[in-house]
């Protein structure tokens, strides 16, 4: 503001047209969030600087090594291909299901981008699937697999082999109103699940749905030291603001004991590794050394009767392939940001940010460990705006399904880095764990619990505000 009066003051009296300019221009100017190094390169220096548009999410690091390089093109191929039925006159690629959700790791992460929600009651979504449980034996226990069908609803089988049913939505309107009386409408789904082809599924059933996420830096978020992310735990909110952020303890099964959770939409994953393995089990049917039990309850006689697929008395897909498609999964590069930092729309909407408190949970940045598996992710300034730690979302959003020490309205916060991209990779933006909400302003609007507050400061910008505010979202 010493800036405008001392510009008025040389301008004098006589100009007062361009004074007004002036002094509107200096307050604009105290709106903007300061720059910060390296704001633009959310992935450091493994950043894709050229490749855009449909294919934003698919280079490999630009900094990857040639030996690395060309392990991350096997992978790319394990990626996308088929799984088909064994035996299928190769044991590279056969032992898909019995019981499956897709064929490939790439239909459900499509250009290694976000899967979406199915559209009406009997469409098929791309990259969706319903967990599903009942409730423990006892209060506070963990949620058990469904008798006759098991904790993920198979919606597609082999030929000779039941699919377990098929998933339905209902799609109901929620109206609202913003502070400054603009109207708003929120989606919420209602799922069920038809034709259940083992027994009539349990009155205490527990579903949550389940969109897959765009794969680009999850071997940067790997890379964060676990001592960083653990030291902003504060589940007694000692500080006061309102934020109770706690980590996810998970089962490692390479160590063989627990550590802290970071992928999954509850972080009940600990390594892109063991996340893969999970996926190719849980999504495809596919055994690993890490999960290596078929998806076959004891009831489903015609899924344990089809033969395995690889070698006999092995997991239908060796370590050294699942370890080229987790390498690929980690070295996925991040686009350059949609619009530069220096924005000026950019910086007032990331001005907002910060002052609704979006920051407390959606934490702008990190520096990865120097000590990491793959040299090229060390020691790198990222951009993805998360503490990768579990919040209490409200029960809005509660699934009411705990996994590990997340309870039903425990949510990891979702890194934001790329989501500006999806709607050029993918053809749309529908946000949260379940895609209900169709951009980022309905994103915000269905948060509660701790983010309530956040939510709240929000409803109460004026259009304009709220504007700044997505773009900021839109630009990463």
């Amino acid at each position: 503001m010493i800036l405008c009066l001392r510009l008025g003051h040389l301008l004098g009296a006589g100009f007062g047209f361009l004074l007004a300019i002036a002094v509107i221009g200096c307050e604009a100017a105290t709106d903007l969030a300061p720059l910060e190094d390296g704001e633009d390169l959310p992935g450091g220096s493994t950043t894709e600087l050229f490749l855009g548009q449909s294919l934003a999410f698919a280079a490999p690091a630009a900094n990857l090594t040639e030996e690395h390089r060309s392990a991350f093109f096997v992978g790319n191929s394990l990626f996308n291909q088929s799984w088909v039925e064994a035996p299928g006159g190769t044991d590279v690629r056969d032992g898909l299901g019995p019981t499956f959700n897709a064929r490939s790791c790439s239909s459900c992460h499509f250009r290694d981008g976000r899967g979406r929600p199915p559209s009406s009651a009997f469409a098929t979504g791309q990259g969706f699937l319903l967990r599903i449980s009942v409730a423990g034996a006892q209060p506070g226990e963990p949620p058990l697999a469904v008798p006759g069908y098991g904790d993920q609803l198979q919606d597609d089988a082999l030929p000779g082999v039941p699919k377990e049913g098929a998933a339905v939505v209902v799609w109901q309107e929620e109206p609202g109103l913003f502070a400054d009386g603009t109207s708003f409408a929120l989606r919420r789904p209602v799922f069920t699940i038809a034709n259940p082809a083992f027994g009539a599924l349990p009155v205490d059933l527990q579903v949550s749905p389940r969109v897959a996420p765009a794969m680009s830096g999850l071997g940067l978020l790997q890379s964060i030291p676990e001592a960083m992310l653990l030291a902003r735990q504060d589940e007694n909110d000692a500080n006061h603001d309102g934020l109770r952020g706690h980590a996810n303890l998970v089962f490692d099964h390479r160590l063989g004991s627990k550590r802290m959770g970071r992928f999954g939409w509850k972080a009940e994953q600990p390594t892109v590794l063991q996340q893969t393995a999970g996926a190719f089990l849980g999504d495809m049917g596919i055994t690993t050394s890490l999960f290596a039990q078929e998806n076959c309850p004891a009831s489903q006689h015609e899924c344990s009767a089809k033969p395995s697929g690889g070698l006999p008395a092995a997991p239908e897909i060796d370590d050294a392939r699942l370890e080229k498609i987790a390498l690929y999964s980690s070295t996925l590069a991040l686009p350059a940001r949609r619009r530069p930092a220096t924005n000026v729309e950019v910086r007032k909407g990331k001005q907002l940010f910060h002052e609704s408190g979006c920051a407390g949970c959606h934490v702008p940045s990190w520096t990865t460990s120097a000590d990491v598996a793959i040299p090229e992710l060390a020691q790198q300034k990222i951009w993805p705006y998360t503490d990768l730690l579990l919040h209490d979302l409200g029960t809005q959003l509660s699934d009411n399904r705990p996994v590990g020490l997340a309870t039903g309205a425990d949510w990891r916060t979702a890194p934001l880095w790329g989501l500006g991209h999806i709607p050029a990779v993918n053809g749309h933006l529908e946000l949260l764990h379940d895609g209900r909400a169709r951009g980022f302003a309905e994103a915000i609007l269905w948060h509660g619990g701790e983010a309530q507050r956040s939510r709240d400061s929000f409803v109460r910008l004026s259009e304009g505000e709220r504007t700044l505010l997505v773009k900021f979202l839109d630009s990463l």
